[in-house]
């Protein structure tokens, strides 16, 4: 294989969130390692997980039905929503097992910078659901940047015309870390989260 080609296998792996070169480049090796019967293994498990998966129509998850098993719940409290900005971040909250509401995807936060307006996010169907459900609280997820602040801010304002409670996901120090290494805006967004005790 020629040095061409092999850059452009580490290219493809270095689009990928998470990798850098270094990373995409030992990955490019063990891809070429691999028994012929365990790549082409690989290859139809990324088809098929690429053809069977989908956005649920309702909150922007993922699926492999129209209408992913949270929102078609029963069970799951469908008077609260949480809004996040990805459809991954369903999953880690998920996972905590804390969240028993249902769920709506931005696809992204407000960013001027990178020309993403309220217009390029799920804002609108967003309204069209607390207009046409029973929603009494929403919780906003964004991530703890200032895009995700700002998204959180522009939803409050909004969803707050509607009578309907917003709360946010508190943000600051981690559990286990120490004031000296923590960043001056988690140590900000710490101090504005406090608790009374």
């Amino acid at each position: 294989m020629s040095e061409n080609q092999f850059q452009k296998l580490v290219s493809s792996f270095s689009i990928l969130p998470g990798i850098g070169k270094k990373s995409a480049t030992r990955i490019g090796f063990h891809v070429l390692r691999m028994e012929d019967s365990t790549f082409q293994s690989w290859l139809n498990g990324l088809k098929e997980a690429r053809e069977r998966l989908h956005f649920c129509q309702i909150c922007g998850g993922l699926t492999e039905e129209t209408i992913c098993d949270i929102c078609d719940s029963p069970k799951r409290d469908k008077t609260i929503l949480c809004v996040v900005e990805q459809p991954e971040d369903i999953f880690f909250i998920e996972n905590t097992k804390e969240f028993f509401g249902t769920y709506h995807v931005l696809n992204g936060s407000i960013s001027p910078l990178d020309g993403i307006g309220p217009d390029q996010l799920r804002i609108k169907p967003l309204m069209e659901r607390l207009e046409e459900s029973d929603i009494k609280e929403v919780l906003v997820a964004t991530n703890p940047t200032l895009e995700g602040d700002a998204t959180a801010s522009y939803l409050s304002h909004l969803i707050k015309e509607r009578e309907i409670k917003v709360t946010r996901i508190a943000h600051g120090i981690t559990i286990g870390g120490t004031i000296e290494y923590s960043d001056q805006y988690t140590l900000g967004k710490a101090i504005k989260s406090r608790l009374t005790l």
